[in-house]
């Protein structure tokens, strides 16, 4: 895997899925401790993913074998982005596992490395998770974001997603309160 270089001489990232990370030893065997050390880093530093406190190795790797499981399964789907075999980004999306939600599925974590911020890194997980749903047959992709998280917001309105709810002050961190925004893309009317 190589990745291609920009003109601005940044190397743009190679983004595979989780059969393609899958596939190559080297990176499955990696995956989990790049992805903590990129959730971790985040965390620490204030990103809006779910965590108050960073989280363990033992527990990214416990999600991403869940994650795993479910793209083998066809209900999931999981992106890596790397540049020169470094894992830069990530992200994922599930299937709704009650049988009234199954056609649709939710759009659970998207990270960055910080260093690889404006790089067009999330953007390009996004898209290829979007293509994923689409070709999986999902009909709503959901997510949910922090409402300070607005290079997230709006990077997913770029792509389509539209606001359909909001919990005024439902995320406390410490004595800090933000919103818990609800974004959807209806990919039965986005095709």
């Amino acid at each position: 895997m190589n990745s291609v270089m920009t003109g601005k001489g940044a190397a743009e990232p190679v983004v595979l899925d989780g059969t393609e990370l899958m596939s190559d030893p080297g990176l499955e065997a990696g995956f989990a401790e790049a992805a903590h050390r990129i959730l971790a880093d985040l965390v620490r530093g204030g990103a809006a993913l779910g965590w108050v406190e960073p989280p363990s190795r033992h527990e990214v790797a416990e999600l991403f074998g869940s994650v795993f499981r479910a793209v083998q399964a066809g209900d999931g789907a999981l992106r890596a982005a790397y540049v020169d075999r470094r894992l830069v980004g990530l992200g994922y999306w599930l299937r709704y596992a009650r049988p009234t939600h199954r056609p649709h599925a939710d759009l659970e974590k998207l990270a960055v490395d910080a260093a690889a911020h404006g790089c067009g890194v999330g953007r390009a997980l996004s898209a290829a998770l979007v293509g994923d749903a689409r070709r999986a047959g999902v009909e709503v992709l959901t997510l949910d974001a922090r409402g300070d998280n607005d290079h997230a917001l709006r990077l997913y309105r770029s792509l389509g997603f539209t606001e359909y709810g909001r919990l005024p002050d439902f995320v406390a961190v410490g004595e800090r309160r933000f919103d818990k925004v609800f974004y959807m893309l209806d990919l039965r009317r986005h095709g």
